[in-house]
């Protein structure tokens, strides 16, 4: 699918840009691959692991996805957009409300107007838990985020918009397993809430999810994943068996579970290969994608990580942070 196509990834010497770039020059052949971000520091790095020496298609440009003209010039001649970048972190969010406002909304906004006025074919924005029923600004941005790219959709040409909406995610950046890894030579492990479970998906199953909606969606779906839960008293127990688990109170705009799905979206939901696409409403966006291969859920489904059928057991969160290089004997 990305044979010979020019892509670019905003944010992209984050987490999941890193695991992008990586799997995309292995596993196809770009014509281009642009690494957006604002990190000139990040990119030098990033420079020295995927070489433009090395990667004939490999381009790194610093930009800001509040600067539309940058973006003007970045994407000009763009097949497709995966737009990863934001400001992500709950505390830094809540204490710089407009700085995050301007990166994921109005940066949002942006990605949109460029792609359609440069004739962009597809472009694939990734959204998180937090954005259903937030509560920290983080997840509003990211709703109104996701409300934009759907609703762009509607646009009587142009490119075909989508997002990707999933949880925590193993080993990235300011995640709870590198935090826990650190943390255990001192032999405590701080939790806020015991109780607390959360959603997992390995960064290689994030990047798989992204590539399948440039692949299959036809404009305004949010595909979600089928991923497994786990509580975090059991990731603690796996990574530090010997640490005492202290339990230190919920932070704020902090949620005891991750939710992916509400109920309120389930009439607009059907189950697919990869787990679920939430539709958009058909008599607002007349949506273009054929409905009739997929199953509908249940009214009153929802998808939240405490319900969830699929549960990872000890042994099995024991073999999943071995395969990603964690010592955890």
């Amino acid at each position: 699918m990305l044979k010979g196509k020019r892509i670019l990834i905003t944010g992209g010497t984050g987490s999941f840009g890193k695991k992008f770039v990586e799997m995309v020059l292995r596993d196809h052949e770009p014509e281009r691959l642009v690494v957006f971000s604002r990190d000139e520091l990040k990119q030098f790095e990033m420079n020295h692991v995927f070489s433009m020496d090395e990667h004939e298609c490999l381009r790194y440009f610093i930009g800001d996805v509040r600067d539309r003209e940058r973006l003007y010039r970045a994407c000009r001649g763009v097949d497709y957009i995966v737009h990863a970048a934001a400001m992500k972190q709950v505390p830094a969010c809540e204490y710089n409300p407009t700085e995050a406002i301007k990166t994921n909304i109005y940066g949002a906004q942006n990605i949109i107007n460029v792609a359609a006025d440069l004739g962009v074919k597809k472009v694939v924005a990734l959204s998180t838990d937090k954005a259903v029923s937030p509560v920290n600004l983080y997840g509003a941005t990211k709703l109104a985020s996701d409300k934009l790219f759907v609703a762009a959709n509607a646009f009587a040409t142009g490119p075909k918009y989508s997002v990707v909406r999933y949880g925590n995610v193993l080993g990235s950046r300011g995640s709870v397993v590198p935090f826990f890894m650190k943390k255990r030579a001192e032999g405590v492990l701080p939790i806020t809430d015991l109780r607390m479970t959360r959603f997992w998906i390995a960064l290689e199953e994030a990047v798989e999810l992204v590539l399948h909606a440039l692949d299959e969606s036809a404009g305004g779906e949010i595909y979600v994943p089928r991923i497994p839960s786990m509580r975090i008293t059991d990731l603690a127990r796996v990574i530090g068996p010997d640490c005492e688990l202290k339990e230190v109170g919920i932070r704020p705009g902090e949620k005891l579970h991750e939710s992916l799905i509400p109920v309120e979206e389930a009439r607009n939901t059907v189950r697919s290969k990869t787990g679920f696409i939430v539709l958009p409403d058909t008599a607002v966006l007349k949506y273009k994608g054929d409905r009739s291969g997929f199953e509908p859920v249940a009214e009153d489904f929802h998808y939240s990580s405490d319900t969830n059928e699929w549960w990872l057991t000890a042994d099995e969160m024991r073999n999943v942070l071995g395969q990603q290089g964690y010592d955890v004997r």
